[in-house]
């Protein structure tokens, strides 16, 4: 999904985005989206895009922003954050699961 020239740091850093979050359990077209726009950003970053938005330059970069929203912090994800990730499983019965309940479930 390279627009303008990509370098093959850029692509390989595609490549590992994008299979991540297919192994999360993302559909195809977002997962490329996602990957797209995280390159995009962090050669905004560098310098090497020909355009770049005011918030990709100031903002936190990506790597670290993940991490601050990892959920593996102490108690690790929200039981909202678990529950969604149970609704996008179908998990049976996840209405009435308590936290540790929904971790179990959606496997993590």
């Amino acid at each position: 999904m390279p627009q303008e020239q990509w370098r093959k740091k850029d692509e390989r850093q595609y490549e590992h985005i994008k299979s991540g979050l297919k192994d999360r359990d993302y559909d195809e077209e977002t997962a490329k989206e996602i990957a797209a726009r995280t390159v995009n950003k962090e050669r905004a970053r560098s310098g090497t895009s020909q355009q770049k938005s005011r918030s990709s330059t100031q903002d936190i970069s990506s790597g670290r922003r993940g991490g601050l929203r990892s959920g593996s912090g102490p108690g690790g994800r929200t039981k909202k954050q678990l529950y969604e990730e149970a609704k996008r499983k179908n998990v049976k019965g996840r209405s009435t699961m308590t936290k540790k309940e929904l971790e179990k479930a959606v496997g993590r």
